[in-house]
């Protein structure tokens, strides 16, 4: 990563839905000089008070004018537009009128990955190009970016009333925005190795699933699926979408955030139900994923939710 920019850690309104979403309205423009020199530094990949961070990021106008840059492209945001941005990606907005009201919507996409959606999320793992290649979608086609637009604009409403179902609502209209995006990506941007190794792999899957808390050695899974060592950590990534570490840390994450608000366990006992008996390890692995201890995950979700 580039040593000018700068990461920034999202906090989230709700970490079981891993997003945060508001509406931001500004009433001054970015002068003349800064536009010309943040445009002058793009131009020579001088990423200056750039930022990044793991979430994927939309951008809604809903009025005035912004112009976004990532890496590979300056996009002129006018009311209506929508703009996204993947994860990690390097990116920077300035206002350029008066009067600019926009939304910003950054969420976690590992999140929402399960085993009944794998197939069509991990088209979005970025493996060849950023996410922001999409964007040509929503300039393409006015349906398309109507409806993101919309969807975008829902779900902050949604976030904001904090009803019951609220999560439900949420999980099911961004699922579209993401459905959206495959079915108009006439391009081929989105990843799409469909090579049939996932359903090669699905033993895999169901083991971890039904495994979680005892020690998982990959030389078991290996000779399960017949696949050597390095082919088999090469195939799994290709396959799923990120590598096996990771993709157990965040099943025995998710198993554990379940137990937390689910059964009366202390932490200790919970750690070791999902296989990470060593504690330091758990609340490492925690705070990648929640932003917050286990303590502190298990209070703010016990309590009504309230927007930020």
């Amino acid at each position: 990563m580039y040593p000018e920019l700068r990461y920034e850690k999202v906090i989230y309104q709700n970490p079981l839905l891993a997003l945060r979403i508001w509406r931001i309205d500004e009433e001054e423009r970015t002068p003349e000089e800064i536009q010309r020199q943040t445009e002058t530094d793009w131009q020579e990949k001088k990423y200056v008070k750039w930022h990044y961070h793991k979430e994927i990021e939309l951008l809604y106008i809903v009025q005035g004018q912004q112009t976004a840059f990532c890496p590979d492209e300056k996009l002129i945001l006018n009311a209506g537009d929508v703009a996204i941005f993947g994860s990690n990606e390097p990116h920077t907005t300035m206002p350029t009128d008066l009067q600019l009201s926009h939304y910003v919507f950054q969420v976690d996409l590992q999140n929402y990955w399960d085993q009944s959606t794998m197939n069509s999320m991990k088209r979005f793992s970025e493996v060849l190009r950023p996410l922001s290649s999409l964007n040509y979608i929503c300039r393409e086609n006015p349906e398309v970016r109507k409806r993101i637009g919309s969807l975008i604009k829902e779900i902050h409403d949604e976030m904001e009333r904090g009803d019951e179902g609220h999560d439900l609502a949420v999980t099911a209209m961004f699922k579209q925005i993401l459905m959206l995006l495959i079915r108009h990506d006439h391009k081929l941007c989105l990843h799409y190795n469909d090579n049939p190794m996932l359903q090669r792999m699905q033993p895999i899957l169901d083991y971890v699933d039904e495994h979680l808390g005892a020690k998982i050695a990959i030389s078991e899974l290996c000779s399960r699926i017949n696949m050597s060592y390095t082919y088999f950590i090469k195939q799994f990534k290709l396959a799923v979408g990120m590598s096996f570490t990771d993709f157990l840390a965040y099943k025995r994450i998710k198993r554990a955030e379940q137990l937390l608000l689910t059964k009366n366990l202390s932490i200790a006992e919970i750690a070791v139900a999902v296989g990470m008996s060593n504690m330091g390890h758990f609340y490492t692995m925690f705070r990648r994923y929640n932003d917050c201890s286990p303590g502190q995950f298990k209070e703010r979700l016990g309590q009504p939710f309230q927007s930020s």
